[in-house]
């Protein structure tokens, strides 16, 4: 009952939306310019399989309370951050008398201002969590890789957030509520915050891709073998920025909305910074409404497609690029 009720009051809202012109969204096609292989960074995709593999498998489970495989994680991660040369800190955190660690790795710039890209690296139980959240983390460490040296105008920091998943969701104790509380409290300004969350899972079956509400299926594509970029209200631009940079994520479904109680676009690390009011998007292969591995012990490596998942990290990198930049 709980359930046809949400989903009543979910496709209320969303009609409700499109009717009074309150949401913003763009599609594009693969025709629009889906990155060939050879314009992907070359090892990019044995690196990504790599770091899905050691989180899914030897990290394996890694949800809280186990905290000698959630430690091989961290450590894993902070190892991978610093060969970039970034400055790479360890940040502690205490929930229910338990130690939890957010792995941060700053970039310096001109300004403090920050450009940030989170990705969780808990589980939900113990699920193998390939797509949910490894493909993130991957992600993030080759963002690392590929932003050594760099010497941007506004602070880039990358960093891997512990919480995410119950028993800690939607509370004070997520790793990234604690990240953004700290940012807000030191008074670091941030220019944006892109959140990695399931970039891994595609496929090009009819039917493949659903979505929260009855009728987006005849505005939206079916086929799961698109990107998303999720954004509030207060995100519009930096959407449209992601989307439109020079090299950017293609196929894509940008999709932002006003934020209502009970909707899906909330369902990651970015919400805690618009708690703060500050710029956030959601990067995501859209989750549960494609991944049929969702929260189950098939989410294992083999499931991913690593060509695709490369391309998205290509297109995360040179967002990043043009949101750290001096701007004209």
């Amino acid at each position: 009952m709980k359930c046809r009720v949400f989903l009543s009051l979910l496709s209320a809202a969303l009609i409700l939306s499109i009717s009074t012109g309150c949401i913003i969204s763009h599609c594009t096609t693969p025709g629009d310019g889906t990155a060939p292989a050879s314009a992907v960074r070359p090892g990019l995709e044995g690196e990504l399989k790599k770091d899905v593999r050691y989180l899914a498998k030897t990290c394996h489970p890694r949800p809280a309370g186990y905290e000698k495989n959630q430690a091989k994680a961290v450590e894993y991660i902070a190892r991978s951050l610093a060969d970039t040369g970034a400055k790479v800190t360890c940040q502690p955190f205490t929930a229910d008398k338990r130690t939890f660690v957010n792995v941060s790795a700053v970039f310096p710039g001109k300004s403090a201002k920050r450009v940030i890209v989170g990705a969780h690296y808990d589980t939900c139980g113990d699920t193998p969590g390939a797509d949910d959240n490894a493909s993130g983390v991957a992600g993030l460490l080759a963002l690392g890789r590929m932003l050594k040296g760099i010497s941007p105008q506004y602070t880039i920091e990358l960093i891997a957030y512990a919480n995410e998943e119950p028993p800690y969701f939607a509370t004070e104790h997520m790793g990234s509520a604690q990240h953004a509380q700290k940012l807000y409290t030191e008074q670091i300004g941030v220019k944006a915050m892109i959140c990695l969350e399931m970039i891994g899972y595609f496929s090009d079956k009819e039917n493949s891709q659903t979505y929260p509400g009855p009728g987006m299926g005849t505005l939206y594509p079916d086929k799961g073998n698109f990107i998303a970029i999720v954004g509030n209200w207060n995100s519009v631009r930096l959407s449209r920025d992601i989307q439109n940079s020079r090299r950017p994520l293609r196929p894509t479904v940008r999709l932002n909305l006003p934020q209502i109680k009970g909707m899906c676009m909330d369902f990651s690390d970015h919400r805690n910074f618009w708690a703060k009011d500050m710029p956030a998007v959601m990067i995501t292969d859209t989750s549960f409404f494609r991944n049929p591995n969702y929260h189950q012990p098939g989410d294992l490596p083999e499931t991913l497609d690593y060509r695709r998942m490369a391309q998205v990290v290509r297109g995360v990198h040179h967002a990043v690029l043009h949101l750290a930049a001096e701007e004209k």
